[in-house]
């Protein structure tokens, strides 16, 4: 007995000793703050100059400023909803109401202090967990500024985006982290597979068709700009996605080093892939097409990240870019739509792709890391819940996507005039030009 106690006393005694070893519930530890800081500036990073770029790059010259302006002010919006109640609605007990919405518990970020945790990650401050999730929350109303490129009046998008991150992005982050019922069934999100990629690109393509056509598609051709402009914002895109993928850990351990690489391997696939099939069909490879390849495997990967192995990335990133490019190009061609920068066919798609892969190869016998949910034992079973997952967030973003729109256009008018786009939105809009000639 005497020998049991001390050898006890001896483990706790030599546990205390060990660096990084965090016994209490809520232990801030220094290299996952240092790490989870880092990540946060990537993925605000990815807006603000990297997705800004991007789609900038790819409008006409007299709108590549309204862009830029969209998702500058979408930025700035955003950061103040969030701090205001889209935290609270996102991560706050909802009490009867937890499976679907959170509460106010957390509204003007009662509670979020110097000393604060959130239950899920208790080894970083929870002032850096609401940042991290903050600029999540950016960056998905911004990729859907895409869809509706050169047509949308400012005001519209602005009342659209508070209202959308309200009422769509909010409820489907708390569904799948915030404690709700999507997380409860045992989806695998890793980093945003359905709370960011398939809900703007569905968001996206509600937009494009409520707003109708540009002027002139498709018979007028609308070539982007200034492809330089998208390939380094591509770039830029690439190299934050590593602090969206490995930072969604919200710790600086293995996961986040198998996501880091897996995210790497799934791009190059991607881009790769995207490339050799517009070679084979078209005859050249383009610039703009390895780009947006490369930022399908991005997101593709994004909800696997922390589940696959690398091989399993290998494969997801490369049916990412054969399946995207041909939502880009072949079904926006069969069905019409003008999604004018491919938000759908890049996010809802790779998005879709990505999730549904994530159950296959997120097998142990696959080089996964197994399973999420004691309720999920099986490839099969998995794959059902990543597609309950996919279609209840296509099916609620769909519905709640379009009521919103639907309801600004009868208040305020959704589109610009045809004089206006004509001129342009930097003039029309906004009374500058981005280039003086």
């Amino acid at each position: 007995m005497i020998s049991t106690i001390y050898k006890r006393a001896l483990v706790a005694l030599t546990l205390l000793t060990l660096p990084g070893v965090a016994l209490a519930e809520d232990t801030l530890n220094s290299g996952d703050t240092a790490w989870m800081l880092t990540a946060t500036a990537l993925v605000l990073f990815m807006t603000i100059p990297g997705l800004s770029l991007f789609y900038a790059g790819m409008v006409r010259s007299k709108n590549v400023l309204s862009v830029l302006m969209q998702c500058f002010a979408i930025t700035a919006l955003m950061t103040i909803i969030w701090a205001l109640y889209g935290y609270s609605l996102a991560f706050s007990d909802g009490g009867s109401m937890q499976a679907f919405w959170g509460g106010f518990d957390k509204a003007f970020l009662k509670g979020v202090t110097v000393e604060s945790f959130y239950d899920g990650a208790p080894t970083i401050p929870e002032t850096v967990f609401m940042t991290f999730q903050m600029t999540f929350a950016i960056i998905t109303p911004a990729l859907i500024v895409g869809a509706f490129a050169e047509r949308m009046k400012f005001s519209a998008m602005l009342i659209f985006m508070g209202l959308w991150v309200t009422f769509v992005y909010a409820p489907i982050c708390h569904w799948v982290w915030g404690g709700g019922w999507l997380g409860d069934y045992g989806i695998l999100d890793f980093a945003g597979g359905t709370v960011v990629h398939i809900n703007a690109g569905i968001a996206g393509l509600v937009a494009a068709i409520m707003l109708g056509k540009r002027k002139g598609f498709p018979k007028t051709a609308m070539p982007p700009h200034n492809v330089g402009y998208t390939v380094v914002g591509a770039a830029m895109l690439w190299v934050g996605w590593f602090g969206f993928n490995a930072g969604s850990e919200l710790a600086a351990d293995g996961t986040a080093g198998m996501a880091m690489a897996v995210t790497q391997i799934a791009t190059a696939a991607a881009a790769l892939a995207w490339m050799f099939s517009e070679w084979m069909i078209h005859g050249k490879p383009s610039v703009l097409g390895i780009a947006t390849g490369a930022v399908a495997g991005l997101v593709a990967i994004t909800p696997a990240s922390g589940a696959v192995g690398p091989m399993g990335a290998l494969v997801i990133g490369a049916a990412a870019g054969v399946g995207c490019f041909f939502a880009a190009t072949k079904i926006k061609r069969a069905f019409g739509y003008d999604d004018s920068l491919d938000v759908f066919g890049v996010h809802a798609i790779g998005g879709i792709i990505g999730a549904l892969l994530t159950g296959v190869f997120a097998a142990t016998s696959l080089g996964g890391a197994g399973f999420g949910s004691d309720s999920i034992t099986t490839i099969s079973g998995q794959v059902t819940a990543q597609a309950i997952g996919v279609i209840a967030t296509i099916v609620y973003t769909g519905v709640a996507s379009f009521i919103i729109l639907k309801v600004l256009d009868i208040v305020i008018g959704l589109r610009v005039d045809e004089d206006q786009e004509t001129e342009g939105l930097d003039l029309a809009l906004h009374d500058e030009r981005g280039y003086i000639l």
